[in-house]
């Protein structure tokens, strides 16, 4: 797990059905990398969140079959950089 701060929304006009149908959000880390992650809990730009990375990816989803190397699994509330 890592924690990230939520960007913003990615608009994709097309995308693989095994993608789902969960939103696309940018993610910073704190070291300044970005990722993007599928979002199945809905945060919002300026969020800190923390995330699932690799094959457990897929299941923090809720549906392993969902093509995922990073899902967003958590608000974090106060989080102070």
């Amino acid at each position: 797990m890592e924690i990230h701060q939520v960007k913003e929304q990615l608009v994709l006009t097309s995308r693989l059905d095994d993608l789902g149908h969960f939103p696309i959000k940018v993610l910073q880390s704190t070291s300044g990398v970005t990722f993007a992650a599928v979002d199945p809990i809905g945060v919002k730009a300026g969020d800190w969140v923390f995330t699932i990375a690799n094959s457990a990816a897929r299941l923090a989803t809720g549906n392993v079959k969902t093509v995922t190397d990073l899902t967003v699994a958590g608000i974090i509330d106060n989080w102070q950089p």
